[in-house]
């Protein structure tokens, strides 16, 4: 290779070459005025081009000063305004508009519009010097019509200078107040690029400049992948595909906008931030990839956009529904008439109609439903562009239409005429699959709906129930809609409803981690583990049900005084000694709690301890509702009174003042909650799967000053469970098992044998709820009572004479109500068999008698703390490397997890709870399993299912056998006993071990492994 081609001009080269041949025009350096930071002819040209009358009428007034004029205009209309807006919505040369850009129109029945987009003067300047007093040059420059926007660094390593090198230039030798840098007033972006890695920024501002990575990312991780062919640079999208001419354009229209917060300062004063927002690789490719994928396809696709926190997801969204809103397609015809954007985040609201504002221009495109279901519907009837709603409106939406139509005198029918409408779901989660959300679709179906309903209604000779018709196609997708969800944690409900078509887009967890989007909150967590002992206190040993004494039990160590007190002083002592040190001495903590009651009393324990010791610190406690005290029955605690009168409402925002550092939260705040300065998490609260994974995602967002995170977590079982679940969706979530849509018709199978309700009852509930409109009568409420009444009679009897087993069967309802909801969505079934079926269970489970719960427990008296012990044992990262993928199966058949229990002593349940300590096993415990076989092999039971079944369905039988077996032997080995109870991946292990042994034996199979120990 010669000297010439590695150097960094080569580079510029090609790209210039690249652009030129696609499109763009060559601008010469010299003509740059350095003072007005633009290209005057070059601006000149196209007006005189474009707008030749505008042109004719100023220089009529001015003359061989038009030019003059015009430029002077535009620079001072630009430097008030910004080169954004005046790109897009022009300028004032004395009373006359100009135009500095034709954006490119929606559709194509305006050629004349068209012409003027074909003749914008989209350039490339090589070595701009842009400060005529200095040799200082920029290596690339972009701009439209003579107005420089896009500036870009080129560095090639093979001169051992790297992309970094570009960042530092920006940052040391780039006065931010030379005319072309000044923020919004000229270029726009900057860009820091080598032949490898893409950064930008959109402010200048010295050592403190910010650049965010602008890269496609590599394998779900950061960086860019090769060119399979080997032919082209890893960063070649940047100039072929982001700055192609028609891209570079459409990002101007469309994408650039400026973001305005009012954010207040540390001494609560309001300030006015403005940033001017470039949309980041993965969300320029989301957007158009969904855009383009719908201009195929038209409405009735559905489509997910799993995009991990930090993804920037509001902008994002607000690009996405405002390009939807505006597309047509090869007819030139609107592909929809309205797009619904359905969220409870009162800032993508204001986000949303700040952005459509920017981009068109004129109020009334977005529409906030935030009175009544009546100003939705209405929305929907006037076909409003873009609609911002919750999801909790649209059940009411069909009576509202009703009463409109009603009081304009016309026939009232309660659906719309029929619209095409995309609906952009802000963080779909499993509430979609649910009665609201179908709900949405039957309002939105519209009349289309309603005459398939009732043709599939004729054909099946069932012309009266046309209501169920209507109810089990809501249920499918339909023609006229198409879902746009967006998620970080996808359920296995989700991927398949809005996702089974394809992949979903995804901006995973590991790349905006290693982008620097979001910090890994997993890199410092340390667990703690409680070493206790309890005594009884009391003569009396009575028999107890094991699980329900447990749970009494682990509930009376949690709230015992002395608990609190260790774990608070540990809490509040680190927080003093380092986390409020952090973030600038900012650095603010939550406490993770696992009931309404703990969060009491550790807010209780916190402001003992800081008052005593008089710290710096102040807490806030979240949970909802009134919490009576066991031990203080006539003393109850709200939220707003242990907070001094902070409301509800109004916590967020106190939390985020200098005033407190401590939020201690029960059930709340553990989802959508973001504060930059949230730096440490204390947790006492056993956390699993996408709990985990959204508590623990709450220390993630990123602040200037904010270097790490850190969490102590007191759960010790915590941490395998959260390694397990930040692994799923780490690099995306993957579809795991489907579920058998047989499995649904065996469900209903068994609920029919059991004789709770009768066939006849089924078709009589069905007949009344789905009578036409117009027939219906406030009589039908106690008719369809009185139809339920008996199937609650005959739940009653089997609940008196047996609870387990009716429990069992409620279990087998709530699996078909699951089963159904879901399953329907996806596979488009015309059964009205389960549709009625559905219908009437999900009215029928709400009047059934509660679950009868046996005795319950409360050892104040009966049981002491005897010893108490609070040891670190695990401290450093969890690694997501090595951890197992669990993959998102689908819903399966659920019981009640309710088994008859065997009754033990308290007096052994509580060394079951004592010996938690870990041991390491010896030759010699393998006698003790050995003997575990040997007695299960003499159960009976356990023979006959041995027999007739194979080895996984003989081990959910022996699992339970050896349960009961360890009871037994408590006292032969506490230390395996403690441990299997206790350690879940221990118990499935010593599980799969023996129920192996076991089969293979009562089998007469040949030993063919090494005995597991």
């Amino acid at each position: 290779m010669s000297n010439t081609a590695t150097k960094e001009a080569a580079f510029e080269t090609v790209i210039d070459t690249h652009l030129v041949d696609h499109g763009y025009v060559s601008v010469p350096s010299p003509a740059f005025d350095c003072e007005l930071a633009i290209f005057p002819e070059v601006v000149l040209g196209f007006i005189r081009e474009t707008q030749p009358k505008e042109w004719s009428r100023l220089h009529k007034l001015h003359g061989e000063r038009t030019g003059d004029q015009i430029i002077a205009d535009l620079c001072k209309w630009m430097d008030s305004h910004g080169s954004l807006a005046t790109l897009r919505h022009g300028f004032k040369c004395y009373g006359r508009t100009l135009r500095v850009a034709f954006f490119k129109p929606a559709h194509g029945m305006n050629p004349d519009l068209a012409a003027k987009y074909a003749a914008n003067r989209v350039g490339v300047t090589r070595q701009l010097y842009y400060k005529s007093d200095s040799k200082k040059s920029i290596d690339v420059v972009l701009s439209v019509n003579g107005i420089p926007l896009v500036t870009i660094e080129l560095k090639n390593p093979m001169t051992g200078q790297t992309v970094d090198n570009a960042k530092r230039q920006y940052q040391n030798d780039r006065d931010p107040n030379d005319p072309i840098f000044l923020f919004k007033r000229r270029t726009l972006v900057h860009f820091a690029a080598d032949p490898d890695l893409v950064f930008m920024t959109t402010r200048l501002a010295g050592t403190a400049t910010y650049f965010l990575p602008f890269n496609r990312g590599n394998k779900g991780g950061a960086g860019n992948p090769a060119d399979p062919a080997g032919r082209s640079y890893k960063t070649a999208y940047l100039w072929e595909q982001v700055f192609e001419r028609d891209s570079f354009l459409d990002l101007l229209a469309r994408f650039l906008h400026l973001q305005i917060e009012d954010k207040r300062t540390e001494d609560g004063t309001k300030v006015r931030r403005e940033t001017m927002i470039f949309p980041r690789y993965h969300q320029l490719d989301a957007v158009r990839k969904l855009v383009a994928a719908t201009e195929k396809k038209g409405p009735g696709t559905n489509y997910l956009v799993e995009h991990s926190a930090g993804s920037g997801k509001s902008n994002t969204i607000a690009w996405l529904a405002h390009r939807l809103s505006s597309l047509h397609n090869t007819k030139d015809e609107r592909i929809f008439d309205s797009v619904i954007v359905v969220t409870d985040r009162v800032v993508l609201d204001q986000q949303l109609q700040d952005t459509v504002y920017q981009f068109e221009h004129r109020m009334g495109v977005v529409q906030k439903i935030d009175d009544d279901s009546r100003q939705l519907a209405e929305a929907l009837e006037n076909s409003v562009p873009l609609i911002i709603t919750t999801l909790q409106k649209f059940p009411f939406v069909s009576r509202q239409l009703l009463k409109m139509a009603e009081e304009r005198g016309e026939e009232a029918s309660g659906l719309l005429p029929t619209r095409k409408c995309a609906v952009v779901i802000d963080e779909a989660h499993s509430s979609q699959s649910g009665e609201t959300s179908t709900e949405l679709k039957a309002v939105l179906g519209g009349e289309d709906l309603a005459d398939r309903a009732k043709k599939a209604a004729e054909e099946d000779g069932e012309s009266k129930l046309e209501e169920l018709y209507r109810s089990m196609a809501k249920r499918s997708r339909q023609a006229n809609l198409s879902f746009f969800a967006f998620t970080a944690t996808p359920k296995h409900k989700t991927l398949k409803v809005f996702g089974s078509d394809r992949e979903p887009h995804r901006y995973t967890m590991r790349q905006a981690i290693e982008e620097g989007f979001i910090l890994d909150v997993l890199r410092n967590y340390v667990t703690y583990a409680t070493y206790f002992h309890l005594l009884r206190a009391s003569d009396d040993d009575p028999n107890v049900e094991r699980k329900k004494a447990a749970r009494a039990l682990a509930r009376y160590l949690k709230l015992h005084p002395h608990n609190v007190a260790q774990k608070t002083q540990i809490m509040v002592e680190h927080f003093h000694a380092v986390t409020r040190h952090k973030i600038g001495g900012r650095a603010k903590a939550m406490v993770v709690t696992g009931s309404r009651l703990e969060a009491v009393r550790y807010k209780q324990a916190f402001d003992k301890y800081i008052r005593e010791r008089k710290y710096p610190i102040k807490t806030l406690v979240a949970f909802s509702g009134t919490v009576t005290d066991d031990k203080l029955k006539d003393v109850s605690y709200t939220e707003v009174e242990m907070n001094d009168g902070v409301k509800e409402k109004e916590l967020p925002e106190a939390f985020g003042t200098p005033d407190y550092q401590v939020l201690l939260v029960a059930e709340k705040y553990q989802t959508g909650f973001d504060q930059p300065l949230l730096h440490t998490m204390f947790i006492d609260k056993r956390l699993s799967g996408i709990q985990a994974v959204q508590t623990l995602s709450r220390l993630n967002r990123t602040h200037p000053l904010k270097e790490d995170t850190f969490v102590l977590d007191f759960v010790k079982d915590n941490r395998d469970e959260v390694q397990t679940a930040f692994k799923t969706y780490f690099d995306g979530a993957e579809l795991g098992e489907d579920v058998d849509p047989a499995k649904m018709y065996e469900v209903k199978a068994e609920l029919d044998a059991s004789g709770v309700y009768l066939a006849e009852e089924v078709e009589r509930f069905a007949a009344i709820y789905y009578k036409p409109r117009r027939k219906q009568s406030p009589a039908d409420h106690q008719a369809m009572n009185a139809t339920l009444d008996p199937a609650v009679s005959r739940f009653k009897v089997k609940q008196s004479d047996d609870n387990d087993e009716a429990e069992l069967w409620r279990g087998k309802l709530a699996a078909y109500r699951n089963l159904y909801a879901f399953l329907s969505q996806v596979i488009p079934y015309q059964d009205s068999d389960l549709e009625k079926l559905y219908t009437y269970l999900r009215h029928l489970a709400p009047k059934l008698p509660k679950r009868q719960t046996g005795p319950t427990y409360e050892f104040d008296d009966e049981v002491r703390l005897d010893y108490y012990r609070l040891q670190k044992i695990s401290e450093g990262s969890i690694s997501l490397a090595d951890a197992e993928l669990r993959q998102l199966d689908g819903p399966v058949e659920v019981g009640t997890g309710i088994v008859r229990e065997e009754e033990v002593p308290l007096s052994r349940l509580i060394d079951v709870v004592n010996d938690r300590f870990g041991t390491d096993f010896t030759d010699a415990d393998q006698l003790f399993f050995d003997q575990l076989v040997e007695e299960a092999m003499r159960d009976e039971g356990l023979k006959r299912a041995a027999e007739v079944n194979p080895a996984d369905k003989f081990e959910l039988v022996f699992k339970n056998l050896l349960e009961a077996l360890f009871i037994e032997r408590i006292d032969q080995n506490q230390d395996i006993f403690a441990r299997f109870m206790n350690d879940d991946l221990f118990q499935k292990l010593i599980t799969a071990g023996l129920s192996e042994e076991t089969y293979r034996r009562l089998r007469g199979m040949p030993n063919t492994d090494t005995p597991k120990k």
